[in-house]
């Protein structure tokens, strides 16, 4: 018997990426740090939202690489001279990664008083019903 996947079902042409994307997804860690917040700011356009205190804006970087908008954070640990009585605040790296659905770009990224604000924008929708004009061979 032969394992039908959306790759290799005959009905399903071209859903091979969303096989690559679900892959992915499950390999990816939704942990905790750092806290996020994502929201609808209009009917197209979202905006996430990082909880990146003590990270400046060099310490901070916003890519798309293939589809996938990942967010990473590196401080530099200058603790030399420093006697720390207690460290609670510890200066880590993280990255954060979110899958863009096609049509989804990545329209500004702003940091304000700790929070790294990025907003994306979808392009506008296709018609539903396109008729496709049929041409001579």
């Amino acid at each position: 018997m032969t394992k039908l996947t959306l790759s290799t079902h005959p009905m399903l042409l071209g859903f091979d990426q969303l096989e690559r994307l679900m892959e992915r997804m499950s390999k990816s860690e939704l942990g905790g740090y750092p806290p996020f917040n994502i929201e609808q700011t209009s009917e197209h356009s979202f905006r996430i939202t990082l909880a990146v205190a003590g990270f400046s804006e060099d310490d901070l970087s916003v890519t798309v690489e293939e589809r996938q908008l990942v967010i990473r954070g590196r401080q530099t640990d200058s603790d030399e001279g420093r006697v720390f009585l207690h460290r609670g605040i510890a200066a880590r790296q993280f990255q954060r990664s979110f899958v863009l659905a096609d049509g989804v770009d990545v329209a500004d990224a702003v940091m304000e008083n700790g929070l790294l604000h990025v907003d994306l924008r979808r392009s506008q929708a296709r018609p539903v019903v396109e008729t496709i004009r049929i041409n001579r061979g």
